[in-house]
């Protein structure tokens, strides 16, 4: 079984990296989650119950989003670009991805990457400061969404395991979390090129289209973001569902695997082994692993680990899923940039942890 469950890992590693299993992601994921429940015999119907019921709020809440984004694009929009002419474009940026990491413990980290892929297909930025903005953002929305248990399943779970208040995690990983967001607004501001620099990129790609380039450099009286057809919001839902099945499948399969290798394992090692969250279910990976008896230094660690680490791959978390494939960004295109952010951030929070603890 271990065997098996070895090789599932290294695939669902390195397939995702492929042109074929790239364009087919989610069916991808989903056949590797129905192999890893069937190897380590977890497939019943009480699991298969979960894998139906639990994408459906999260499938919802895109379709909603994505209806009510179509209805009011226009006034959406034209507000945005207000808002980014009325001060530095550089404050704009931090502030964007610091509020948006910060509410998505209110409004979920869900609402907040839709609302991600709403502002950067308006802002119009070259394709690099697209990514970088999108990847350090997702990194700030995984981060600030665990502070309630709105923000995410991690977050429920953890809370409902520990038997504890609404702001828990508030009092418990804030402190940590809360300039981490922070450090990612920072960075997203360096990162990402000026408008006029970004204008000039795109107007000297052949693959730019004149009315993208005019509505840089008039981008009050145009608005070049094309409305999404009914069907493709339909069709982004169905993906969100299948991808989200496919990580409780995944989640429950492996979780013999966690059971036997990790959980008697130090904390400072617990904290690196939970990189693999960059592409297993951090929720059911909190579920296995985070208990009671735990004191609160090794709850943190494990916990940091976790939502650090979600940020790394598309898999990692609903964000990055729902941003890259909004804004068709490959795997290949997330990584380059998010692995290494992720490791920076790695070792800034296990260097923290260490002189804390």
């Amino acid at each position: 079984m271990i065997i098996g469950l070895s090789i599932i890992l290294l695939l669902v590693l390195l397939l995702p990296f492929t042109h074929v299993v790239e364009k087919n992601l989610e069916v991808f994921l989903f056949i590797m989650g129905v192999l890893s429940v069937l190897v380590s015999q977890a497939l019943d119907w009480h699991l298969v119950k979960e894998a139906l019921v639990h994408p459906i709020n999260i499938t919802l809440a895109v379709l909603v989003a994505g209806l009510l984004f179509r209805w009011f694009q226009g006034p959406i929009e034209k507000g945005i670009l207000g808002i980014s002419k009325a001060m530095p474009y550089r404050l704009f940026i931090a502030l964007f991805v610091i509020i948006l990491g910060l509410i998505s413990s209110v409004i979920t980290a869900i609402i907040a990457a839709i609302i991600l892929v709403a502002v950067v297909s308006v802002l119009k930025i070259d394709r690099q400061s697209e990514i970088r903005l999108v990847v350090l953002a997702c990194f700030a929305i995984g981060m600030g969404a665990v502070l309630t248990p709105i923000g995410e399943p991690l977050s429920t779970i953890v809370v409902s395991k520990l038997d504890e208040s609404f702001f828990y995690l508030l009092k418990s990983i804030g402190v940590y979390v809360i300039p981490g967001v922070a450090a990612f607004g920072v960075l997203a501001a360096f990162m990402v090129k000026s408008r006029e620099e970004s204008a000039a990129i795109l107007a000297q790609n052949e693959v730019a289209s004149a009315a993208e380039a005019n509505a840089l450099n008039d981008i009050e009286k145009t608005i070049s973001s094309q409305k999404e057809s009914y069907a493709e919001i339909i069709i982004r839902g169905l993906k969100i569902y299948l991808f989200v099945m496919a990580l409780t499948l995944l989640g429950a399969g492996f979780q013999p695997f966690i059971e036997k290798y990790l959980l008697d394992l130090h904390p400072f090692i617990m904290y690196w082994i939970n990189i693999i969250s960059a592409i297993l279910d951090n929720a059911t990976l909190a579920a296995a692993e985070v208990s009671p008896a735990m004191s609160p230094s090794t709850i943190q660690a494990l916990l940091l680990g976790l939502i650090i680490s979600g940020g790394m791959l598309i898999p990692g978390n609903i964000p990055n899923i729902i941003s890259a494939g909004k804004l068709k960004i490959t795997s290949l295109q997330y990584a380059r940039f998010a692995i290494p952010v992720g490791f920076f951030a790695m070792i800034i929070y296990f260097v923290v942890i260490l002189l804390v603890v």
